[in-house]
């Protein structure tokens, strides 16, 4: 009876053990007596006991893989250490179990030749300034590369680039003196836009004082002849009432019955007031000769 139950027992844990659940993002390759038999993906699988065997688990999420700093020379032979992160996804899990040996040394070994061989066409001034160039050439021959070994590159990246010392040094005083340069640059810019502002605020000043100036200008001008208006008006109205008078005081004499000998008198006395001190020329009418002899007998008469 002991002997049945050790042999359900082993039967059970031979069972139990031919039972496999893969899980995600995994596939399991499994052989029977030492040749591939079939990819176990994600789920629940059976073995034979003794015959079928799980010969590898093979992770299918993607996978970073950082290289150590590897030497590579550049065009005008100076020798730089770059390292490398790759990026990789597993595509066929066959392939990538019996394609190659060892696939990272694999990897690694080919990243650092394909490196070689991209630096090696390039100058030190381009390496340091064309790293995403570097980065699409090396992961377009790294796929190429590994496809046979069911591995697919997403991605390549420099992660360093190490010059030597001496090329450090030398690079860190071209920064300087470019940082230098850039602030005397930057602090000529500003003192020539300081001059053009002040010059801009002279000119709009001496814009606005003129403007001011003519205004006032114009406005004087206005005012003056406003003002002789006003004196050419009261020269006007005050000839214009003198003249009234005259015409009114003839007509009183006329009305109080003086003849036409008077009348011709008063309106020589008129001329003689109108050209008082103001003109140089008087044209007198035709009667001249009478309009005297009238006036003699005029203060004659008076006497």
């Amino acid at each position: 009876m002991p002997f049945v139950v050790i042999l359900i027992v082993i039967i059970l844990a031979i069972v139990i053990s031919c039972i496999k659940v893969v899980p995600q993002a995994q596939a399991f390759i499994v052989e029977r007596l030492g040749a591939y038999q079939s990819t176990w993906s994600v789920g629940l699988h059976f073995k034979l006991p003794i015959f079928d065997r799980v010969a590898r688990r093979v992770n299918l999420k993607e996978q970073v893989a950082d290289f150590p700093p590897q030497p590579v020379i550049t065009k005008d032979n100076v020798t730089m250490r770059i390292d490398t992160v790759v990026f990789y996804q597993i595509t066929d899990p066959k392939l990538y179990t019996y394609g190659v040996e060892n696939p990272m040394m694999a990897i690694e070994n080919l990243t650092a030749t394909t490196l070689r061989n991209i630096i090696g066409d390039l100058e030190l001034d381009q390496t340091l300034t064309s790293r995403e160039t570097i980065n699409t050439k090396m992961r377009a021959a790294l796929d190429i590369a590994t496809d046979p070994w069911g591995i697919k590159v997403n991605r390549v990246e420099l992660k360093n680039i190490i010059p030597p010392a001496e090329i450090q040094n030398a690079m860190e005083k071209q920064m300087k003196a470019e940082r230098e340069r850039r602030e005397a640059v930057t602090r000529a810019e500003g003192e020539k836009k300081a001059k053009i502002l002040v010059a801009e605020g002279e000119k709009e000043s001496a814009i606005l004082k003129a403007e001011a100036e003519k205004q006032s200008a114009i406005l004087r001008a206005e005012a003056q002849k406003e003002k002789m208006i006003r004196e050419a008006e009261g020269e006007a109205e005050a000839i214009l009432k003198v003249q009234q008078a005259n015409a009114d005081g003839i007509k009183m004499i006329k009305d109080a019955g003086a003849d036409e000998a008077v009348l011709k008198i008063k309106s020589l006395e008129a001329f003689e007031k109108v050209a008082d001190g103001q003109a140089t020329t008087i044209l007198l009418p035709s009667e001249l000769d009478g309009i005297a002899s009238l006036a003699t007998a005029w203060k004659q008469a008076g006497k």
